[in-house]
């Protein structure tokens, strides 16, 4: 059943700067910490986190989200996702002193939010981790500008869906596939790859989690791909041997759970998460 909740905007310190933020209410002592992706604001793309935000908090659950240093109404320079370890740690103790009732804090982050909770979060006080489409391409770039670059795995797993599909067949003789550019994608998809630095740094930190982590992947997603090449590994065996961390999929090529079903099943499974604390 819905419960009443209020949505109030503060500002508070990040060292030298302020963090703009956005909490919403609730009087359940387990709160759920959204932190941005990319580059994005606190809203998420096309408002997708703040709607987020309001369903979860209807059912009583109270919900932080916060813009990291450098973007939206934060001050400071944007030090990208590896640099947000303090940001994290400030929203933490931030949440907690708005709402003194919290006894457990999810945190919840997509793409390379996801993996700088992995990395940071238990150093900040977080207790569980819902983790979707981990980052693990390493690059010079923000994830939101190279994405559209995917990892030789992601590239395999993309060609063996279409080659499995009978469409792509009748496709391919019917000019609709240009032929050129299926070869230079398989020869793209054949280089040999070793898991990123990345990727065995994200590992290491899933290893050593505080708390329960549950990895939630749109397996048609270039970045999910990504990770789950490196899942799949030798290198991740003993992790995916670890009763504490759990990987569902859905079939989606969405990376920001932007359409209905998508949108529906995240926020199922945060809900499921946050009432089995």
């Amino acid at each position: 059943m819905a419960r009443p909740m209020t949505r109030s905007f503060h500002h508070y310190p990040c060292g030298e700067d302020t963090l703009g933020a956005t909490l919403d209410s609730g009087s359940e002592t387990t709160a759920l910490l959204i932190v941005s992706g990319g580059n994005e604001i606190r809203s998420g793309a096309h408002s997708g986190m703040a709607q987020l935000a309001l369903q979860v908090s209807e059912q009583g659950f109270p919900v932080l989200r916060y813009d990291r240093r450098g973007i939206g109404e934060s001050t400071g320079h944007n030090d990208e996702f590896l640099g947000s370890a303090k940001e994290i740690a400030v929203a933490v103790r931030f949440f907690r002193e708005q709402q003194p009732q919290i006894k457990t804090i999810l945190a919840f982050g997509n793409c390379d939010a996801a993996t700088s909770l992995a990395l940071f979060g238990p150093d900040a006080g977080v207790d569980g981790y819902i983790l979707a489409n981990p980052w693990v391409i390493e690059t010079d770039n923000e994830p939101e500008t190279e994405a559209a670059v995917p990892s030789a795995a992601a590239i395999r797993s993309r060609y063996w869906d279409r080659i499995k599909n009978p469409k792509t067949i009748i496709d391919l003789f019917s000019g609709k596939i240009d032929l050129k550019k299926l070869l230079k994608g398989l020869r793209q998809a054949s280089r040999s790859e070793e898991n990123s630095g990345l990727s065995l740094r994200l590992r290491d930190a899933l290893v050593a989690l505080n708390g329960r982590a549950d990895l939630l992947l749109a397996k048609r997603d270039t970045t999910a791909r990504a990770f789950l090449a490196a899942w799949n590994s030798k290198d991740f065996e003993a992790l995916r041997r670890q009763s504490s961390i759990s990987v569902e999929t859905l079939d989606s090529a969405s990376h920001s759970f932007a359409d209905v079903e998508a949108k529906n099943w995240l926020t199922q499974k945060l809900l499921e998460r946050l009432r089995s604390v």
